[in-house]
This record gives structure tokens, C-alpha cells and sequence, in this order.
């Protein structure tokens, strides 16, 4: 075999050896469900283990090939043999096969390998309800709207697939069953309103109570670079709407954990030495008007509501959630029960004005001076250096915070997202050497040298600031506005907050106005053909998602019964929302009944033609069956009526060829019939 004849055929076994309307419809259709598998599956490759996404992809393009080239199937030993190394593998990397991860796993590997058994139909309804199974599992790790579209998409496809396995005659083009499925979800509508806006809400449907963990968001302790590893994320971490004037960027403080121990590297939340008794207890004082909000709250990581500056514990202002307990701790920080792992939507109002904390020194603050010793030892020769300047000898701790934002403003330090790694005495490095840093090196810096005057200081993070315009009257509050700010305690007063940030970057707590991290391939390229259209995309699908979660994921028992309450129901109960369901999916069914009864009856006109005229031609003596099409009938009535029934018996031969003849619309052939009857009548001797 020569040359060109090994290069023609290499070439030939590139080329399809079908095009797709040439493959027999098993094959097409096949590879159509196919797709539609791959369609559901494909968001998972985020979740699953890279093991399971590269043998779901292999396995599927293995069975595309089979139906293509119309092969046989592997043996169900090989089938066999892949399912026991998945679940070998799964138990390995899961360390059990029951849990959302394991379960979700092994559904797609069921999934995938059943697809290498589609034998006969009833394979195929196997794999139809293990992908609608599989649509339900992607809500456990996300209910947004582009889940709800995507999987919307994967519904209809599934319904197709379901709609061809009934239409065993033929090759229908897949627009009709496309358009028959997209019939009966639509029909399915009404009833899916009922069941959302009436079906009890007993807690969160689809949230477990791992779902929290590994969130992005605010900590519960802090180390250097903390937050500017939030700041990275733009994704949205709450929304605040305002009843009433909005408060200006530098009063947006949205109050998060409040970290006063350090241990040299880590601040986390205090370990008090002393007894409760002594403790700094919060003391609230509110000062002029309160403001009141609302929040949309995405899920977290802590059981805490970064709740805006400051919201009282009172019966009036404090948050209320149902099912939820709130408890609002000495250092004036809202806590939970539990971690959020569901959207959470509060209502509560503040009071931008106000103090906090002992206005007189008390034994519990002296837990709030600590330093480790050993570490930072030149910070903590300079704050005793300034301490000891004359004009300071005798300074109180607001001249004392001056002098150190003073410092702070004038000594050449950068505000900047990426200012790298520090060292053992990260203080020390950042004060003198890098002097390069985030929020988060501001502040702690300040309380150390605050501290390290015999001043109680702390940090504060949170998030301050919002985008700068509201999206359908909700202000944004994202990841990157995470923030972190410093309290130091102020004798008389209390505790005073101060940003160490402002003195340095005054944009970012003036305007709210956070460092935004290096855009993506895809968001860089939009932004730098249309920065304004890009900007313009971002806000409506922000806001449309806002209104998907303020309307659908949002919707709560107590709106429940709002509505009962509109429908003319006094004090309404879960008993009256469960008779209103029962009586509405009663009355549902019975008008489904109904029509039915009468689509039945309208569908097939045809068939009661044909009885109507069996009973005539028998009620002549002639002798015809259900079976008997109209030129039988025709022939059997010229036998026994001779030339009496000649005019019928054309009459039966034109119906014949009405029903048998060349195509016509479905409209213009019933009104053929129907004229048809009227004179077939009249044709009848006697």
C-alpha cells in the first residue's frame, strides 16, 4: 500500500462518515439526551472531584461515539467494573457515600454509566429521572437566578428527551418535541405559583448546615493581609436600603467582629481575666435620631449581622429574624446562633450618633492594654518615646490618637492592596521599614502603639462604604468594602472609634471608596472597550438578581400570611394556609379532570365519526365493524342496499379520502368532516 493510499484514508476517517439528519433517529436522539446530560452536569465541574468530571466527560464522549457510528455497547461487566472503581474512588476521597458531596458525586457517575445502557425504554426513563434528580442537586450550592435559568434550560431539555421516547413512530424533528415539552412545563406553571407562594416555609430548603463553611467574608480573627484577601472578591455581601436620607460614605460603618487579644501574630476576640463583674459592659448612650434600614444579608461564615453603626438592643430598633436568636454582646456586636448559610433579610434602625462602653475606668480595661511580650520591641520604643515628649506627658488619649495619625499621615506610609508578606514583628516592619499596607496594618499598628501608651484600644472589622449609586433603591455593599478600623477608650466618653486609614487614603472612608483588585481576562477587555457599558451590564444584572432574591428566595411565612390576610382571612394560621393549598390543589385537580374529559372528546373527532355512522349503516341492516375503514363500508352498503345507497356509499368514498388522501391542515379537514356527516345524512334511504 503505497503513500496517498495511507493519507486518503487518514483523511476519510476525519470526515463524519454521517451527517447528524442522515443518522437514524435512535442515534439522533441519543445524542440529543446526551447533550442534555452534559448541560446538567456541567455547572457541577465547580464542585465535583477532578476524577469524576474527567470520566463523566470521557464516558459521555464514549457514548456520542457509540451512537454515532452506530457500534455496540460495552458489556455490563465493564459497566460493573467502572461503577465499583467510582465508588472505591468516592470513598476514598469522600470518606463516605451518604452527604452532599459524596451523594452528588455518585448521582453523576450513576448518571453518566447508565447512559452505556440504554438498552430499551425503560433505560431511558432510568436516565430521564436521575437528570431531573440531578437538576434538584445543584440548588444545594446555589439558588441564584443564573442557576435557576441554567437549569430551566437542562428542565426543557429533559422534557424533550422524555417527549421523544414517546413517539415511537417515525423520526419527529426535534422542534416539535421541543415545542410539546415547552407546552407541558408551561401548563405545570400555574400550580408551581401555588405550591411557591402557599407551601409552608418550614426553614431553609435546601441549605445544610455545612453549607456555610468556606465562605468568603469577614473572620473572626485577623492577621496581616486578612482583609485585603477579601478586598479581592467583588462579589456582593449585603444590600442596605435606607427609609429616609441616606447617611454620607464616612458614617457607613458596618460593625463586624470586634478583635481586642493578640498574641504577636492573630487578633481574635477578647479572653477576659477578669470577672464579669469587672468587664467593660456596652453602655450605650443614643443621641439624636434613629435612621431606619433594611439589609439583605448574603451567606457567611459567622454567626454575626454586620449591622450598621450603631443598632441598639432595643424593642423598637433592635433586628428581628424569625427563627434566629440575636444577642447583642458588651463590645456592642450583634451575634447568632448559627453561621448564616441562608440569605437573611433584617430590618432594624441605628443611631449614627451615639457612645458606648464605661465612661469611667474600670478593671476590665486593663485586658484591653495587653501586648505580647517579645515581639515589636522598636513600636514599642517609639509609642514610649512620643509618650514622653513634653507636650504629651500629661496628654489624654484623644491628643495621644492625634499625635499617632499625625505620624501616620506625614511618615510616608502607602495605602495599597498588595502590600506582601511581613515577618515575625509585622508591626515593626510596617512601621518603619515597609511602611506599606491595607486597612488592616493601619489599624492594628495604631492600637499596639495606643496600647503601648497605657491607652485600651481595639480593632474593629467590618465594612465601610457602598457603591457610590443605589441599584433599584438598595445601596451595594460588597466584599471589597471589607474594612478594619481602630476603638481606643476615651475617659468620660468611652469608646471612640478612629480610622487610621483616612490618614493616609481619605478617599477610601470620605467617598467609600475601596482599592479594586486586577480585573479578569473577560471583565479587563469589557471594561477597556467600554468601561461605562461594562459598569451599566454589571448594575442591571445586579439589580435583576436583586429582585430574584428579594421576591422568590426571600419570600417568608410571614408574607404567607400577609397574603392570607388580603385574601379576607382574620389572624391567619397554618391551619387556614394548609386548607386554603388543600381547597386550591382540589379545585386544580378537578378542573384538570374536567379537561381532560373534554380534550379527550375533542382530540379524536374521528373516532366518534366513525361509531355514529357504524350505528346508522347497521340500523340499516348492514353489516360493518369498528374495524371497517369508509371504503369497506362503502362496498358493504352498495352489496346490501344495491343502487338505494349509491349516493351514500360516495359519500363514504369521499370520507375515505378525506381521512386517507393527500395532507391537509388539521382545521380544514375536520370541516370536511363535519360538512361530510350533514350530508352523508341526507344521502341515507329512509
Amino acid at each position: 500500500m503505497n503513500t496517498a493510499t495511507l493519507g486518503q484514508r487518514w483523511r476519510d476517517s476525519l470526515v463524519p462518515r454521517r451527517l447528524p439528519q442522515h443518522l437514524p433517529r435512535e442515534a439522533r436522539d441519543t445524542l440529543f439526551h446526551i447533550a442534555v446530560i452534559a448541560w446538567a452536569i456541567l455547572p457541577h465541574l465547580l464542585h465535583l472531584p477532578l476524577w469524576c468530571s474527567v470520566m463523566a466527560g470521557a464516558v459521555l464522549l464514549w457514548r456520542a461515539r457509540l451512537a454515532w457510528t452506530g457500534a455496540s455497547l460495552p458489556s455490563r461487566w465493564l459497566v460493573s467494573a467502572l461503577l465499583a472503581v467510582a465508588t472505591g474512588l468516592t470513598l476514598w476521597g469522600e470518606r463516605a457515600l451518604l452527604g452532599k458531596e459524596a451523594g452528588v458525586t455518585m448521582l453523576v457517575v450513576l448518571l453518566t454509566l447508565k447512559t452505556l445502557e440504554l438498552r430499551a425504554r425503560r433505560d431511558a426513563l432510568v436516565v430521564f429521572f436521575l437528570g431531573f434528580f440531578l437538576v434538584l442537586t445543584h440548588f444545594l450550592y446555589s439558588q441564584s437566578l443564573g442557576t435557576g435559568l441554567w437549569m430551566l434550560v437542562a428542565v426543557w431539555g429533559l422534557l424533550t428527551a422524555l417527549v421523544l421516547a414517546h413517539m415511537p413512530v417515525g423520526k419527529p424533528p426535534l422542534k416539535a418535541a421541543g415545542a410539546v415539552a415547552a407546552k407541558a412545563a408551561l401548563l405545570g406553571v400555574p400550580l408551581m405559583a401555588v405550591l411557591f407562594v402557599l407551601f409552608p416555609r418550614i426553614g431553609p430548603l435546601w441549605g445544610l448546615p455545612q453549607d456555610a463553611v468556606g465562605r468568603t467574608g469577614l473572620s473572626g480573627s485577623l492577621r496581616m493581609g486578612g482583609v485585603a484577601e477579601i478586598a479581592n472578591d467583588d462579589s456582593i455581601a449585603m444590600r442596605v436600603r435606607f427609609f429616609g436620607t441616606p447617611p454620607a460614605p464616612q458614617q457607613m460603618y458596618f460593625r463586624g467582629p470586634v478583635l481586642s487579644t493578640f498574641d504577636g501574630r492573630e487578633w481574635t476576640r477578647l479572653q477576659p481575666t477578669f470577672p464579669a463583674a469587672l468587664r467593660p459592659r456596652a453602655d450605650v448612650q443614643l443621641i439624636g435620631a434613629p435612621l431606619r434600614y433594611e439589609m439583605t444579608i448574603e451567606p457567611s461564615r459567622l454567626p454575626l449581622l454586620p449591622l450598621l453603626e450603631l443598632t441598639p438592643d432595643r424593642p423598637d430598633a433592635a433586628p428581628q429574624v424569625p427563627g434566629w436568636m440575636l444577642t447583642l454582646r458588651p463590645d456592642v456586636q450583634w451575634q447568632v446562633d448559627r453561621p448564616i448559610s441562608d440569605r437573611l433579610r433584617v430590618t432594624a434602625s441605628a443611631w449614627l450618633q451615639h457612645r458606648h462602653g464605661p465612661r469611667e475606668d474600670i478593671v476590665g480595661l486593663r485586658d484591653l492594654v495587653e501586648l505580647p511580650p517579645g515581639f515589636n520591641p522598636r513600636t514599642l520604643q517609639w509609642a514610649a518615646d512620643l509618650r514622653a515628649r513634653p507636650d504629651l506627658a500629661d496628654a489624654d488619649p484623644r491628643r495621644l490618637a492625634r499625635a499617632v495619625l499625625q505620624h501616620i499621615g506625614s511618615g510616608g506610609f502607602t495605602y495599597t492592596l498588595e502590600p506582601g508578606t511581613y515577618g515575625r514583628d509585622a508591626v515593626d516592619e510596617f512601621w518603619f521599614d515597609r511602611q506599606l499596607g491595607f486597612c488592616e496594618h493601619f489599624a492594628a499598628s495604631f492600637v499596639v502603639v495606643m496600647r503601648a501608651m497605657d491607652v485600651p484600644a481595639r480593632i474593629v472589622t467590618g465594612y465601610q462604604g457602598t457603591d457610590p449609586k443605589p441599584q433599584d433603591g438598595y445601596w451595594i455593599v460588597r466584599q471589597s468594602n471589607a474594612h478594619a478600623w481602630a476603638e481606643y477608650w476615651q475617659p468620660g466618653e468611652g469608646w471612640v472609634r478612629v480610622d487610621p486609614t483616612a490618614a493616609v487614603a481619605p478617599d477610601r472612608v470620605q467617598v467609600g471608596r475601596s482599592l479594586q483588585p486586577a480585573p479578569g481576562l473577560m471583565a479587563g477587555a469589557m471594561q477597556s472597550f467600554n468601561p461605562e457599558l461594562a459598569a451599566q451590564l454589571r448594575a442591571q444584572w445586579e439589580a435583576v438578581n436583586n429582585r430574584w432574591n428579594q421576591w422568590v428566595l426571600s419570600y417568608s411565612r410571614q408574607q404567607q400570611f400577609n397574603l392570607l390576610e388580603k385574601l379576607g382571612v382574620q389572624r391567619p394560621s397554618w391551619q387556614d394556609l394548609a386548607t386554603t393549598l388543600i381547597g386550591l390543589l382540589c379545585t386544580a385537580s378537578l378542573a384538570g379532570a374536567a379537561w381532560a374529559w373534554w380534550d379527550r372528546r375533542r382530540q379524536d373527532p374521528w373516532q366518534r365519526l366513525q361509531r355514529r355512522v357504524q350505528a346508522r349503516l347497521q340500523a340499516l341492516g348492514v353489516d360493518v365493524q369498528a374495524h371497517h375503514a369508509p371504503r369497506e363500508r362503502a362496498a358493504r352498503l352498495r352489496a346490501k342496499l344495491g343502487p338505494a345507497g349509491e349516493a351514500a356509499a360516495a359519500q363514504l368514498e369521499r370520507l375515505d379520502a378525506l381521512r386517507y388522501g393527500a395532507p391537509a391542515t388539521a382545521a380544514s379537514r375536520w370541516a370536511g368532516h363535519r360538512n361530510w356527516w350533514r350530508e352523508f345524512r341526507q344521502q341515507l334511504p329512509g
